[in-house]
């Protein structure tokens, strides 16, 4: 999905970023330039999703959540960091997705992060056992177990150059 073609949906954070972006570009601004950023989850060596997963998989619980076919679009911290740059430098407006180019699956994404760490194994969480801690910790499980299959397509077609591309050399890094 890019950011003009795809499934869009209603659920939990579809709603909320159709909302947000409705409320964002219905707001007249003539003076000021607008763009919305949609992030994936970003991965940093000291904030994002990174330390929380790594934790988990260490505590052994780093196998796949639900059936682990659904996609999970990341993007590295630095290469977070470039494309805002990148918008601003080259004064892109509308919808941009700030994600990787390559999405992988829920087990690879997964399996490739217990080898980094050097952890031979995870545990699977169930999509029963993922509703229970989410409802612990007050969330929503679809944004664990919602495909997300999402790439840059104006980031690229602007020419920004990932340093990151491979989810391999983006967690050796970290």
């Amino acid at each position: 999905m890019d950011e003009v073609t795809g499934e869009i949906g209603f659920d939990f954070s579809m709603n909320v970023a159709k909302m947000w972006e409705r409320a964002f570009f219905k707001t007249e601004t003539p003076t000021t330039k607008k763009t919305a950023l949609r992030t994936s989850i970003v991965l940093g060596k000291h904030g994002g999703a990174y330390p929380m997963l790594k934790k988990l998989s260490q505590l052994g619980l780093g196998g796949k959540q639900g059936n682990g076919n659904q996609f999970i679009s990341w993007i590295h911290e630095l290469d977070f960091t470039h494309a805002i740059a990148f918008i601003i430098n080259n004064e892109i407006e509308g919808a941009v997705n700030i994600v990787s180019p390559t999405p992988i699956r829920n087990v690879d994404f997964m399996k490739t992060l217990q080898h980094q760490i050097h952890i031979p194994l995870g545990i699977a969480i169930s999509k029963p056992l993922l509703k229970i801690g989410a409802a612990i910790i007050g969330t929503e499980t679809e944004l664990i177990l919602k495909s997300r299959n999402v790439i840059p397509k104006r980031l690229q077609d602007n020419g920004f150059i990932f340093r990151y591309d491979n989810l391999k050399e983006a967690l050796k890094n970290l």
